[in-house]
């Protein structure tokens, strides 16, 4: 006796894989800014004075500003000799001695002021400008839930023009890493002759995407 087995062949699924997209532009709510004051001499006990006592009135000056200390914190601290080549000779000319501050300024509206208050009080150099956020992951979720979006429409649009069933069912996700660098400025030497230096904060892009795989 033959037995058939009757049942219909389940058909095969057929799989879309898609990229989702997301983005959205957030204001910077702080900035970091990097101070350097810069001395030499032939004498280095004479240059690291000069520049402690000139660090040291740069550092109560940004105090007065209103800005913790907890907020001011030592990046750096160099010593270089200095030589000068004369027909071929290494001449000692004296020492370079660096000091730099890393200033976290939360009211975004005082950069341009720390930056002249810092140059006024004898700091004559800013090596770094950048625009960051704080609790980044909030934003970065908003920017994924719009990628998410961004799959499933692109899905749905090549079901309908394949004709294929309208509700597609997402079998598997993959976030993809990306960065969201900050908005960074090039370094650049201070001199005392001109104040109110105008920054323009401009806004941080979140990005996130996904490969979305959608069985029909």
């Amino acid at each position: 006796m033959e037995y058939f087995n009757n049942r219909p062949t389940k058909p095969k699924s057929r799989v879309i894989t898609v990229n989702g997209n997301g983005e959205i532009s957030v204001a910077p709510n702080y900035a970091e800014i990097r101070i350097e004051v810069v001395k030499q001499s032939k004498d280095l006990g004479e240059a690291q004075s000069q520049n402690a006592q000139v660090m040291n009135q740069v550092i109560s000056a940004l105090l007065s500003l209103g800005i913790s200390r907890d907020d001011i914190q030592t990046s750096a601290f160099n010593i270089f000799p200095q030589y000068d080549y004369i027909e071929g000779r290494q001449v000692f000319r004296g020492y370079e001695v660096s000091n730099s501050l890393t200033v976290k300024i939360r009211d975004i509206s005082k950069v341009g002021l720390v930056i002249d208050t810092a140059v006024k009080n004898g700091a004559n150099r800013i090596s770094s400008l950048e625009f960051k956020l704080e609790q980044e992951n909030k934003y970065y979720q908003q920017a994924l839930q719009l990628a998410l979006y961004n799959a499933v429409e692109k899905a749905r649009v090549i079901a309908e023009t394949l004709r294929l069933p309208i509700h597609p069912l997402p079998i598997e996700i993959v976030e993809e890493s990306v960065e969201s660098p900050p908005i960074m400025y090039r370094a650049v030497a201070m001199s005392q002759e001109s104040f109110q230096t105008p920054i323009e904060q401009g806004t941080i892009s979140i990005n996130a995407k996904v490969l979305v795989k959608f069985e029909f």
